[in-house]
């Protein structure tokens, strides 16, 4: 009871509930913006927030990751262009109903929806993260090591198609992270005799080079646009009736959404196809989905709502990212020399429950504001792309000088800017670097604790919890390589087939 009284002690300062605004509130605002979303807006404030309380800079962290979803389906809904790129499936269902004159309800589902899944999400959180707490201390360093290993692996093999790269991006991440002094053996490492580079490579410069800039330089160089979302008229209750008929859809989308989002890599895209699929399956009139809906449309937004909660549940429990967000939140837990994991909720334990309550109020600000305020936001939807662009660009600089007032810094961050713009050209994934950088810091430091007590490389595995997370990477792995075998044989019969009919010809 205590911890409960403190956590809303905490919550009630004035600063934590200002940031609570500005982050929940503005991240409706930058979901509903086409080519922003939340990863870009976290870059650019990440900087601000080393200098606030930790519960002032994760609150607004938090507001901005929990909120841009909500503000993402307006124009997924109103124009058919997503606001964030997990919002995809919301167009599919959403659109159609706003051709057929039902902007009002479609618009109002999704907000229901997104509130429903996010309130699942935190309650799994609440009921989850002190369970997790409990079997942490039983983890040492190997076992941390297997988790950031696995972790990685999974976010590998979570970009079908796309491994090999995936693959070699997260290395390059974790080549990034032993540049410079090595904290053990004070050796310089790849520095190749630059004094720059002895103090390492910045994580959030890279984080704002990577997100920020390459996204600045993406809309600069695209041609300028003004997206038209007209204003919504009707009663925006009806979505929170209807929703309460398929609430069936909406938990069983909220559990995708939790259950993917505590694993790394997964995240809202999976949990929204497992849902949308589940729901088409389930539905009495699955010929409606990818016309109209409301099943399809509660399905996708209950899902990537469920998700951030979801995600913080093993970084608060075991101080492991599961996605380039949370690394980013994990950032600022270091900055404040608060380290996640056990020692969290034995030592922070009122900051621990300050945080839940700023989820909760989060949802409740975000739902309240969006049933009043819809036709703002299809204005802000209007905001012309190359004026964004500059905007990102100004602001990403100026966070980057920030952290210390290197103007070297800002020409690496130009660098990553440029290398982020050519993997969106080549439609390739950028979070495997930044979670390369965050899991193999932890892997390092880790092994290196672990190597000393070991007398054989089957020490590593020698204790249950380890043994159990090394069996999960080799399953894994083997049932990647499984896939892959399937998929050249069904492609074999096809290949043969077509050199059948060219000799034959």
């Amino acid at each position: 009871m205590e911890n409960l009284i403190a956590g809303l002690e905490m919550l009630a300062r004035w600063d934590v509930v200002l940031a609570l605004l500005v982050g929940s509130i503005g991240g409706v605002m930058i979901g509903a913006i086409p080519g922003v979303g939340p990863a870009v807006a976290i870059a650019i404030m990440l900087p601000a927030t080393f200098s606030m309380d930790p519960i002032v800079g994760l609150t607004m962290l938090l507001g901005i990751y929990g909120s841009s979803m909500y503000g993402g389906a307006i124009p997924a809904v109103l124009i058919n262009t997503p606001g964030t790129a997990v919002n995809a499936l919301t167009s599919y269902d959403g659109y159609p109903m706003t051709e057929r004159g039902e902007a009002h309800r479609a618009v109002s589902l999704a907000y229901s929806a997104s509130f429903w899944g996010g309130i699942f999400g935190i309650g799994c959180l609440i009921l989850l993260s002190p369970v997790l707490a409990i079997i942490a201390p039983m983890f040492g360093s190997r076992e941390i090591f297997l988790a950031a290993l696995l972790g990685i692996i999974l976010v590998i093999l979570a970009h079908r198609g796309q491994t090999f790269a995936a693959g070699m991006l997260a290395m390059f991440g974790i080549f990034l992270n032993t540049v410079g002094l090595d904290a053990v053996t004070y050796t310089q490492r790849y520095t190749f005799g630059q004094s720059f580079l002895s103090s390492g490579i910045n994580l959030i410069v890279v984080v704002l080079g990577l997100f920020a800039l390459s996204q600045a330089f993406f809309l600069l160089t695209a041609p300028d646009n003004s997206p038209d979302a007209k204003p919504v008229t009707g009663r925006m209750g009806a979505g929170v009736r209807e929703l309460l008929k398929h609430k069936r859809i909406a938990t069983a989308a909220s559990g995708f959404g939790v259950l993917l989002g505590m694993i790394p890599g997964t995240g809202e895209f999976t949990a929204q196809f497992m849902s949308y699929t589940y729901a088409q399956k389930t539905s009495k009139k699955p010929e409606l989905f990818g016309k109209g809906s409301p099943e399809g449309l509660i399905a996708s937004e209950a899902a990537n709502n469920a998700v951030p909660a979801a995600a913080m549940i093993p970084l608060l429990a075991l101080g492991i990212p599961g996605e380039a967000l949370t690394a980013m939140m994990l950032s600022v837990f270091y900055v404040h020399n608060v380290v996640p994991g056990p020692q969290l909720f034995q030592n922070n334990i009122d900051l621990v429950y300050g945080l839940y309550f700023a989820l909760i109020a989060l949802n409740v600000i975000v739902f309240i504001f969006l049933l009043t305020s819809t036709n703002l936001m299809t204005k802000i939807i209007r905001v012309p792309t190359r004026l964004l662009g500059v905007m990102i660009l100004l602001l990403s600089f100026v966070g980057v000088y920030s952290l210390r007032n290197s103007l070297t810094d800002c020409m690496i961050a130009a660098v990553f800017g440029v290398l982020g713009l050519v993997l969106k050209r080549l439609n390739l994934p950028i979070v495997p670097i930044i979670l390369g950088m965050v899991l193999g810091g932890i892997m390092e430091v880790k092994l290196r604790s672990a190597l000393p007590r070991l007398n054989g490389p089957f020490d590593m595995i020698d204790r249950p919890i380890a043994a159990i997370l090394f069996a999960l990477i080799v399953m894994v792995i083997g049932l990647h390589i499984r896939t892959l075998i399937k998929e050249v044989r069904a492609a074999q019969p096809a290949e043969d087939h077509d050199l059948h009919d060219t000799q034959t010809r």
